[in-house]
């Protein structure tokens, strides 16, 4: 059974020459105080600039240091939610066509995830027809869309689109906004708390919303195990249960949904990835994941963890699930 790790990202230079010019005032690529090219929303970093970024030989050498055989590759956050209309497509075709080059290059071990400018929905499900003809198995969105809620209806068209498809769709945190109020920029504080805010945050609007009734096909996958969605299945539970709020929409508990999507397994203690199987219902909705290249990505690690699990979980979990929902 191959290893597939589906929580791994690349990008190119170009890609940050872009950013770097048209991050206008929001997005900045500059130094931190310890002297690292990081990505930062406002003063506060958080996507620091690591080689094996755009670098598909080194990647691949430490995939096989580490016992992977295939990755699904995706840009990360600011992802291509900003220049405006024109910058944005363009950075999402740039990101998009080094992927598709890429895979036609190592079709034994890069598959893709496709980058879409959502703010623009022509555009959008255009790229997306262009991308799945270029063999992207699936899609990338971040917790948030310069501001605005993956439920808002401004998405619609293509979040129906990807229903139509079936297509697995990777939900991966960005600095979330008001990093300021929330003096994210000390302690660099936006990786170990802000992502899992902005995870957390969005799936909570989609179960609470009904999003995951009226979209039943997507395949939605919480990046870095769910951020906190594990630990907070029964306080959904019991406030589903005791707050009308939380029950306008859904009557079905919460926790139900969470046994609906899937998880990746970037967490970094055993408990929390058995915490994380455990709310998922079944191995069969956990998938491995690594956060390589980021300074904090733990190839070998993640792995190592998912190896130690019970009977045939590590087997499931390395990648015969990511064969199933991605259709390898």
């Amino acid at each position: 059974m191959p290893v597939i790790d589906i929580h791994t990202h690349m990008l190119t230079r170009d890609w940050i020459e872009l950013l770097r010019a048209h991050g206008g005032g929001k997005y900045s690529v500059k130094k931190t105080p310890a002297n690292q090219d990081a990505v930062h929303l406002y003063d506060a970093p958080f996507m620091t600039l690591m080689p094996g970024m755009w670098d598909y030989d080194i990647r691949i050498k430490n995939m096989d240091k580490a016992g992977v055989d295939v990755a699904i590759v995706s840009l990360t956050c600011p992802n291509v939610f900003w220049g405006g209309r024109e910058v944005s497509l363009r950075a999402s075709r740039m990101v998009n066509d080094s992927m598709s080059e890429q895979q036609r290059a190592k079709p034994d071990r890069i598959r893709w995830f496709a980058s879409l400018p959502w703010q623009y929905a022509d555009d959008a499900t255009a790229e997306l027809a262009r991308c799945i003809k270029d063999g992207a198995v699936g899609v990338m969105v971040l917790g948030s869309i310069d501001g605005r809620d993956l439920i808002d209806p401004q998405f619609a068209p293509v979040w129906s689109e990807i229903d139509r498809m079936g297509l697995p769709i990777l939900v991966h945190p960005t600095a979330p906004q008001g990093v300021r109020d929330m003096h994210m920029e000390a302690f660099n504080l936006i990786p170990p708390v802000g992502f899992m805010f902005d995870t957390t945050l969005a799936f909570a609007h989609m179960i609470f919303t009904g999003f995951l009734d009226r979209y039943p096909n997507v395949k939605l996958i919480a990046a870095h195990g769910g951020a906190a969605l594990p630990y907070l299945a029964g306080r959904f539970d019991i406030c589903h249960e005791k707050i009308p709020a939380c029950s306008a929409v859904i009557k079905d508990r919460p926790s139900s949904y969470l046994r609906r999507i899937y998880y990746d397994t970037v967490v970094y203690e055993q408990a929390a990835l058995e915490l994380c199987i455990k709310v998922a219902g079944s191995p069969d909705n956990v998938l491995y994941g690594s956060d390589y290249p980021h300074n904090i990505g733990d190839m070998a690690g993640c792995l190592a963890r998912v190896n130690a699990l019970p009977g045939s979980q590590p087997k499931q979990i390395a990648g015969k699930n990511a064969e199933r929902i991605f259709k390898l």
